[in-house]
């Protein structure tokens, strides 16, 4: 959803589209929220077929509840939305759009505990760790694999998740630039 997002959001600002939207009375925050609402239905979609065909045709199981495991995956398809609709504001061409993901997106995958356990990083990559809201989707999915019903650290990894998004919204509101240049 990062590359969706930021793409498609470029595209409407090198088209003028959205410069002529900023002149309406509409703020830059409700235009961003706007956009990830558009967004959020294509992320919907695709965590229903990234969910029907892990659940039914791969024979995945989880311990948890199923409402959980569908709101890790809205979740973390919303704060996909949410950095693409940031990153957006930073890129100038698509293909620089295309370019930011790794530096959005590279970091939190190396360091989100999927590849190495988390405790066992050296602390200034476990600090950074920390930071990172894909390490708390990580643990979130740990967590109902293993367990038959979330308790209060999923509560907190959902409580990161859905924070980090919002902020991710309100920075990229910020510093959506009035003018394309």
């Amino acid at each position: 959803m990062f590359v969706v997002t930021s793409v498609a959001t470029l595209r409407e600002r090198t088209g003028g589209t959205l410069e002529r939207l900023m002149t309406t009375p509409l703020g830059k925050l409700d235009l961003i929220i706007g956009y990830a609402l558009a967004f959020s239905a294509v992320a919907l979609a695709q965590v229903a077929v990234i969910l029907g065909v892990s659940l039914l045709f791969l024979g995945m199981s989880v311990s948890g509840p199923l409402w959980a495991l569908v709101l890790i995956a809205l979740l973390d398809a919303l704060l996909g939305v949410a950095l693409g609709l940031f990153a957006s504001a930073f890129a100038r061409t698509e293909f620089q759009a295309v370019q930011l993901m790794p530096a959005f997106v590279l970091p939190q995958a190396l360091l989100c505990g999927l590849f190495a356990p988390r405790d066992a990083m050296q602390p200034v990559l476990s600090a950074l760790s920390d930071v990172m809201p894909l390490s708390y989707a990580v643990d979130a999915m740990g967590e109902l694999t293993v367990s038959p019903e979330p308790g209060a650290g999923f509560a907190v990894d959902v409580a990161v998740i859905a924070g980090a998004a919002l902020v991710s919204l309100l920075v990229g509101a910020v510093t959506l630039p009035r003018r394309t240049p």
